[in-house]
């Protein structure tokens, strides 16, 4: 059963992203002709839609996303996150550049507009110009102020200082939780930590059981007030951190604050 699923998942998978690569090829061939960027947003957010569906995931969303620009801020688990929350709703990403750097994986993620980032260079302040800018221009970004991934059953304390492009761009931050389950506990198999290698990791995730993905999207905060950024820094991490227990503790379909639970990309 383990091989087929695995067959079944690769092909789709493998099948998928050459589909995608062509696609990207295209908007580039487009974008030399006319001499103009096609907006890459709706194309990524299909992507990611099928590479999320492909992969066999199943999210279930609480909560009402933005409409308007916003900086989103969520805890990071694995690589996966990424086409997941992608396909939420359209938005950039502002990634480590090691991504960049991955054979293919890096070459889409630069073609869908993402923003890469040399840990521990000192260019955070490049960086925050760079989502500021994009923020300005209408577009939304999403960060992970843990600066790594975890092994998902906490959140790491927030880095502050990309929070300030908010700020600088006069746009709200829109905190977000995400959490993997697995049999009703926290999946073991789904962070990407550690010297993990991608190839090994996918495989591993596509041999088992489809995993179920909880997203939490928590009620816009505005980064325009007088408190430090250290201090709105640990309110949103306290906020997503909360979000992830509710998820692990099978409380997503909790209507309380965050409005109903919506069902997603069906097992494969």
């Amino acid at each position: 059963m383990e091989l087929i699923r695995l067959t079944t998942r690769l092909t789709l998978f493998v099948g998928f992203m050459a589909l995608t690569a062509l696609l990207a090829g295209i908007l580039v061939l487009v974008d030399t002709v006319l001499r103009v960027r096609t907006d890459r947003a709706p194309f990524a957010r299909f992507c990611f839609s099928g590479a999320s569906w492909c992969l066999g995931y199943r999210v279930a969303t609480r909560g009402t996303f933005s409409s308007r620009p916003v900086l989103y801020v969520c805890n990071h688990i694995s690589w996966s996150d990424i086409p997941v929350l992608g396909s939420m709703v359209p938005l950039r990403f502002l990634s480590k550049a090691e991504v960049g750097h991955w054979p293919v994986i890096g070459w889409l993620a630069k073609q869908a507009g993402t923003l890469f980032i040399q840990r521990g260079s000192g260019k955070a302040g490049q960086a925050r110009r760079e989502i500021a800018n994009t923020l300005m221009r209408g577009q939304s970004v999403l960060v992970f102020p843990e600066g790594t991934t975890t092994a998902g059953v906490t959140v790491l304390p927030f880095h502050s200082r990309l929070l300030q492009a908010a700020a600088d761009a006069g746009v709200d931050i829109q905190p977000i939780s995400i959490g993997y389950l697995r049999k009703g506990h926290p999946d073991h198999l789904a962070p990407f930590i550690g010297d993990d290698e991608f190839h090994h990791h996918l495989i591993r995730m596509l041999r088992q059981p489809a995993v179920e993905v909880g997203i939490i999207a928590h009620p816009v905060v505005s980064p325009l007030s007088s408190k430090e950024q250290s201090e709105l820094s640990g309110e949103l991490q306290k906020t997503v951190r909360e979000g992830l227990w509710q998820i692990q503790a099978g409380r997503l379909a909790d209507r309380e604050a965050a409005g109903p639970a919506v069902v997603a990309s069906p097992d494969v």
